[in-house]
């Protein structure tokens, strides 16, 4: 029998997740020639070069034609080569905020960048996958570098706490991800995305549709732990609360994007092999209770990173909205996603069906400047001593913080305009797009939903800017210390929020390129 043959162009989509993991191990070793005292800024500053890097990288890849590397376990397309842009921006904007946050905690090491370099290359990988046990691998991958993450700090009970928290409930869920993984396969006898779609079929007919039923709603479950969609968010708030903010960052960012891409390519081929309205059913009635239940939750917090908690929350239902509309089909039509030299005489369902893959990636794209930004003002205001009191988030940190760091405060300010959904900035086009794309695919109820629970999360985001623009300074207030590598990335952050708003052409273009996910 002859060996398999790999050729180059197989590795050719692994390159960003390779330069990040010889960044993350250049950052290890390099550690083990520093003592206590030694200076550790280049560490921050490698790291985010890393990402800038394989950012880059992952760009150039758009212009790659989609197929099939690595036998069939992986596919090399624009739309996963987009997530791994996302994946580089949220690493880089994390990792110029970690600089000065552990570098107050006295714990900046080499390992809490390589750590984040390794969860990155799990993250792209994860979004290359097609075939379910190396989407599984890749999960775990990136899991455990975040378990890790949490708890980094170890300090008080909080991080060992949300660490503990994670790791239990992660492992459940890729319990319960790997079970209906199993499912599938016994009901097709293959792994394969790509080889799936007739076997489910065939499965459909021979009366094994339990079978493959009960292995699609156990992979829907297990993803829906990933991307915190109620009724399996119980995790969120106190890992996000427990976690070292720039973590938090990542988590909400980076790790919800390659979750949200994993979902979308497993269910397209899942979709495709049996009958569509069970993925539609699933992802619309997740998707209702997610946004209703995010934004409530949200409404009564005074704390601002559980705020945001639930705020990631309500923001993965809105997300989970685009994904129910990918699965909105004619009755008697064959599902299929197009790309765009197959736009051309499509069905409008078929191009519903392509504005809500771009919307979904367009939509990733503007929460992970926006949240990675927030995340950033929150680690500039916590101090140490007060986290394990539970006062180090309260939103009486932001009175008066626009007379003592106006920059601080606009950029705060547009962060929440962002997530509230409100012009000019990005958030505003990215929940448009969405729902729009939402309203073509005949989902008008449940976009209508949509509107009043984004219009209800209005009032919670609000509040914070007038906490910062009209409450006074407290008495006994600390000075605030300041970072110059956090503060380029608000910098950054800010005009992205701002710019992307007003002017989104050049990133649109890229999104109508990645709008292209491989199937045969």
């Amino acid at each position: 029998m002859n060996p398999p043959n790999l050729t180059s162009a197989d590795f050719l989509p692994m390159l960003p997740a390779i330069i990040l993991v010889l960044g993350a191990c250049v950052l290890l070793l390099s550690e083990v020639f520093l003592s206590a005292s030694s200076s550790r800024g280049y560490q921050a500053v490698l790291s985010t070069a890393t990402s800038v890097i394989a950012g880059i990288v992952s760009l150039s890849l758009l212009a790659e034609p989609a197929r099939e590397v690595f036998l069939g376990f992986g596919a090399l397309d624009p739309f996963s080569s987009f997530l791994t842009f996302i994946v580089c921006v949220s690493l880089a904007l994390a990792s110029l905020t970690s600089a000065g946050f552990l570098r107050k905690r006295g714990a900046e090491r080499g390992e809490f960048y390589a750590l984040m370099l390794f969860a990155g290359a799990g993250m792209s990988l994860l979004g290359l996958s097609n075939e379910l046990i190396t989407l599984f691998v890749n999960i775990e991958v990136l899991s455990i570098a975040t378990y890790a993450l949490t708890s980094y700090l170890r300090r008080g009970t909080r991080p060992s706490e949300a660490g503990f928290k994670y790791f239990i409930l992660g492992a459940f869920s890729s319990a319960v991800l790997l079970y209906g993984s199993a499912l599938l396969y016994g009901a097709t006898g293959t792994t394969l995305l790509s080889d799936m779609v007739q076997p489910l079929r065939n499965a459909m007919a021979n009366n094994n549709a339990a079978l493959v039923y009960s292995g699609a709603v156990l992979l829907a479950a297990g993803f829906a732990f990933k991307v915190a969609a109620v009724p399996f968010h119980m995790w969120t708030p106190d890992v996000y609360e427990g976690a070292p903010t720039p973590v938090t960052a990542l988590m909400s960012a980076g790790v919800k994007a390659a979750a949200f891409v994993a979902l979308v390519r497993v269910f397209v081929s899942v979709g495709s092999g049996i009958n569509p309205e069970l993925p539609f059913v699933i992802f619309s009635t997740l998707a209702l209770l997610t946004m209703v239940a995010g934004n409530l939750l949200a409404i009564p917090q005074r704390n601002v990173k559980r705020m945001l908690a639930y705020s990631s929350i309500a923001h993965a239902g809105y997300l989970l909205l685009g994904v129910a509309a990918l699965f909105v089909s004619a009755p008697g039509q064959e599902f299929k996603l197009l790309g765009p030299t197959a736009l051309v005489g499509a069905s409008s369902e078929a191009l519903a069906r392509v504005e809500a893959l771009r919307s979904i990636l367009f939509y990733l794209l503007a929460y992970t400047f926006t949240a990675v930004g927030a995340f950033g003002i929150v680690s500039l205001l916590e101090r140490r001593e007060d986290e394990e009191k539970g006062t180090a988030w309260d939103l009486e940190r932001f009175s008066g913080l626009a007379q003592r760091r106006p920059g601080w405060a606009f950029a705060m300010a547009a962060f929440m305009l962002s997530l509230a959904g409100i012009p000019p900035t990005v958030g505003f086009l990215g929940k448009l797009i969405l729902f729009r794309a939402a309203v073509d695919a005949g989902l008008v109820g449940l976009t209508i939903i949509a509107v009043l629970s984004s219009a209800a999360g209005a009032y919670y985001y609000l509040r914070v800017v007038v906490y910062m623009y009209m409450r006074p300074v407290p008495e006994g207030s600390h000075a605030l210390e300041r970072s110059w590598m956090t503060e380029l990335a608000l910098v950054v952050s800010t005009v992205a929020v701002v710019l992307l708003g007003i002017m989104p052409g050049p990133v649109t273009e890229w999104i109508v390129q990645a709008g292209t996910l491989f199937s045969r």
